[in-house]
């Protein structure tokens, strides 16, 4: 059977298409990811941008075009941060919906947080210790702990790269003063929202999305990207901290040139660093193992098991 899902985030929109053998597993055929800023201004209007839904309209009109190419038999969708927090995001979910015939859902943070954790963990060893998948968002970024086929917390929390950029930085390049605000607000969310002892039993934390992935390419210099040197390595805190200091002292367009950054990402992978940084020293760990394996698998996994 051959399966899709569609991620609508604050800051970019993915699409995974797979095929599922007859012992349930996914092998992936096709993936892409385009930054549409789909949560910008949401925070600050309560409402979505219509330049923004008219670039993720446009970005579907694509996926739509990947999907019949690729005689996909069930596509899924989920829509997250942005669409939640917004007054009139029943709007665009109508439109995926019915324009586009994707059985797309506006997710809560919670079950973004759990469709995640299962596709990060999802045929990775077990070591019988915790472990952490944190998930920087556009709008939010999500943390859940347990082991493999069992969660036992999760939580979203009201802080992503759009949100503090807007939220914090108004100078190019950032000043000192944004960042050390920026760092303590999200350190404040963070360490309210996770408790201390869910954050003590941690052996291992992985990271997904845009922000992990950028800075296990920039540590590797990759140019072009190859994902299979990004899934699985080891991102030490020492060198997203290196990443921060560098990058926060680049105009956009500076960072844009960046080796493995991908210029899409250039406006907002300083927020990005802050927080996963923050979430690195919360969970008292030194390194992250960098997951390409998130939510869309999860959205597939909950298809496959009857979890949709």
């Amino acid at each position: 059977m051959r399966l899709a899902a569609v991620d609508l985030g604050s800051n970019s929109t993915r699409l995974l298409i797979a095929d599922l053998d007859d012992e349930g597993r996914i092998h992936e055929l096709a993936r892409r990811a385009t930054v549409t800023r789909l949560g910008h201004g949401v925070e600050r209007t309560g409402r979505l941008d219509p330049a923004a839904v008219d670039r993720v309209v446009d970005e579907l009109v694509v996926i739509r075009e990947l999907l019949d190419r690729h005689e996909v038999e069930r596509t899924v969708g989920v829509l997250t941060s942005a669409v939640r927090d917004a007054e009139d995001g029943a709007a665009l979910l109508a439109t995926v919906r019915d324009r586009f015939g994707i059985d797309a859902r506006t997710i809560p943070g919670e079950r973004e947080a759990q469709l995640t954790f299962q596709g990060a963990t999802s045929g990775r060893p077990d070591d019988g210790r915790p472990v952490a998948v944190v998930d920087v968002g556009g709008g939010s970024t999500e943390i859940a702990v347990g082991r493999a086929g069992a969660l036992d917390f999760r939580v979203s929390l009201q802080a992503g790269v759009v949100r503090q950029s807007e939220r914090h930085v108004h100078h190019d390049p950032p000043e000192h003063e944004e960042l050390t605000a920026m760092g303590d607000d999200v350190r404040a969310i963070l360490t309210a929202a996770v408790p201390e002892d869910v954050r003590a039993r941690v052996g291992t934390v992985i990271g997904v999305a845009g922000t992990a992935t950028s800075c296990a390419a920039i540590a590797q210099e990759l140019e072009p990207y190859d994902p299979t040197r990004v899934h699985g390595y080891p991102l030490t805190l020492a060198e997203i901290e290196e990443q921060l200091a560098r990058l926060a002292q680049m105009t956009e367009a500076e960072r844009r040139t960046v080796p493995g950054l991908h210029p899409d990402r250039a406006p907002t992978i300083v927020a990005g660093c802050v927080l996963l940084a923050t979430a690195l020293r919360a969970f008292d760990v030194r390194r992250c193992e960098v997951s390409e394996q998130d939510i869309l698998e999860g959205a597939l996994i909950a298809v496959i098991t009857g979890d949709w």
